[in-house]
C-alpha cells in the first residue's frame, strides 16, 4: 500500500485512543467480567498503549467500585475514567474510586430528554454545577451526549458552547444507537469543528456495521478522540474495534499512536476468554480465516511474496504465519508447499495429479481436507504408480 507523503510534521495527526471495553463492553448482553480479568484486561491495553480506559460506571455497586479502586491503585500508565450520569451522586462515587478522570453522561436528543423528562434548560444549568464540581475531584472531565447523532446539529453546537463554558475538557459525540455514515461523521464534525475550539470525541456503535469506519473517518473530520472497544464487544452489535481501528490507522500513514499492534492477538483472545464470546473466523485483523488462504492462485502468489494476498503480515498483529489449506480451490503450488513443511518432497506432476481427488473429496465433504486425508490421497496417488 502507498503511504501518502507529508510535506510537513504537522500533518501528522495524533489522536488520543480511548478504550471502553470495561465499561461499554462489558454492558454486552451476558457479558460479566470477573475482578481477575478486569485487571488482567486493563494490564493488556496499557501495554498496547491505549492512552484512556474508561475502567467502569462505578454508580452501578459496590462491587464495581472496589474493582475500579484496585485497578486505579495499578498505578498504569494510562489515563483512567470513570463513567457518570448527570447527578452529583454518581460523581462523588466514582470520585472514591480514585481514577483521574470522570466522564458526565448527558442525553443529547429530544427523545432522550423525553425519557428523562428534561428541557434544555436543565442540561444547562446541570454542565455549570457538575462540572465545576468534577473539575475538584478530577484532573480532567469530560461530557458527552446519548443519541448525539439522532439530535440536530443547532441543538449539538449549543451543548458544545455550554460545556466549553462549563469548564467541560472533551466533548463526546455518542453515536448511541449506531445510525451515523462516514459522511454524516464528516458533516457533523466540520459543523462542530467551526462552532469551538473544544476537543471533540466520536463514540461509535456497529449497529450498520460502519463503526470502525466512523471511527476512522471522524479523526479526519474535527475530532480528536474515539472511542473502541477490544473485539467490538458492546451492546447490541457492538462498538468500534479497537484491533480494526488501530490497523488501520497504522496503514493509513497520516496517524501517529502509541499503539503496540503486535499486542492485538494476545488481548483480544484474553477478552474473547473472559467475555465468553469467541472470535469469529472472519474477524477482520485477528480472526483465523484473516490469514488463510485456499485459492490456487493466491496460494502460489503467497509462497512467492506473503503480501500479494495480504494486507499486513500477520506477525504485525501478534498472529502466526499465514495458513493455505487445501482444498477444492487449491492449485499445484500449495500441493507441493502442504508436503514440503512435512518434509516430503511432491513433484509439480505428482500435485497435478491428486488435484482431482482432492476437490472431488473436498466437494463431496463441503470443506478443506485433513492433513491425514490428504496424505491418504497422495499414497493412494504412489500406490497407482507403483
Amino acid at each position: 500500500m502507498q503511504v501518502p507523503s507529508t510535506s510537513s510534521q504537522e500533518a501528522i495527526r495524533k489522536p488520543w485512543i480511548i478504550d471502553t471495553t470495561l465499561r461499554d463492553g462489558e454492558q454486552a448482553p451476558g457479558v460479566v467480567f470477573n475482578p481477575h480479568e478486569k485487571k488482567r484486561i486493563a494490564q493488556l491495553l496499557a501495554e498496547t498503549g491505549i492512552d484512556e480506559i474508561e475502567v467502569g460506571y462505578p454508580a452501578i455497586s459496590q462491587a464495581e467500585r472496589e474493582v475500579i479502586s484496585e485497578i486505579a491503585a495499578m498505578k498504569l500508565p494510562v489515563r483512567l475514567t470513570a463513567w457518570a450520569r448527570a447527578n452529583m451522586a454518581d460523581i462523588e462515587l466514582a470520585a472514591s474510586c480514585g481514577t483521574d478522570a470522570v466522564h458526565i453522561s448527558f442525553p443529547a436528543s429530544r427523545l432522550y430528554m423525553e425519557l428523562m423528562n428534561r428541557e434544555y434548560g436543565w442540561i444547562q444549568e446541570q454542565l455549570h454545577l457538575l462540572v465545576s464540581r468534577a473539575r475538584a475531584l478530577f484532573d480532567f472531565v469530560s461530557v458527552g451526549g446519548q443519541d448525539a447523532t439522532r439530535s440536530d446539529v443547532g441543538f449539538l453546537r449549543r451543548f458544545m458552547l455550554d460545556a466549553e463554558a462549563a469548564g467541560a475538557e472533551r466533548l463526546r459525540i455518542a453515536d448511541t444507537v449506531g445510525i451515523a455514515t462516514p459522511v454524516s461523521v464528516m458533516a457533523l464534525g466540520a459543523a462542530l469543528r467551526e462552532c469551538s475550539p473544544l476537543p471533540l470525541e466520536f463514540h461509535a456503535h456497529n449497529d450498520l456495521g460502519m463503526a470502525t469506519a466512523n471511527a476512522f473517518t471522524a479523526l479526519g473530520a474535527g475530532f480528536e478522540a474515539v472511542s473502541v472497544s477490544v473485539t467490538g464487544l458492546g451492546e447490541r452489535a457492538g462498538n468500534a474495534a479497537l484491533e480494526e481501528l488501530a490497523m488501520a490507522l497504522a496503514m493509513s500513514g497520516g496517524f501517529e499512536t502509541h499503539l503496540d499492534t503486535t499486542t492485538l492477538s494476545r488481548l483480544c483472545d484474553a477478552v474473547a476468554s473472559a467475555s465468553g464470546r469467541a472470535i469469529q473466523e472472519q474477524k477482520p485483523v485477528v480472526g483465523r480465516s484473516a490469514f488463510q488462504h485456499e485459492s490456487g492462485i493466491h496460494c502460489a502468489a503467497l509462497l512467492q511474496n506473503p503480501l500479494s494476498y495480504q494486507p499486513f503480515l500477520p506477525s504485525r498483529v501478534g498472529r502466526n504465519d499465514f495458513e493455505m489449506v487445501i482444498g477444492k480451490h487449491s492449485g499445484t503450488a500449495a500441493i507441493m508447499a502442504h508436503f514440503k513443511r512435512r518434509g516430503v518432497s511432491v513433484s509439480k506432476d505428482e500435485a497435478r495429479e491428486m488435484l482431482e481427488s482432492i476437490r472431488s473429496h473436498s466437494d463431496r465433504l463441503k470443506r478443506a481436507l485433513r492433513a491425514d486425508e490428504i496424505e491418504a490421497i497422495r499414497r493412494q496417488n504412489s500406490v497407482k504408480h507403483a
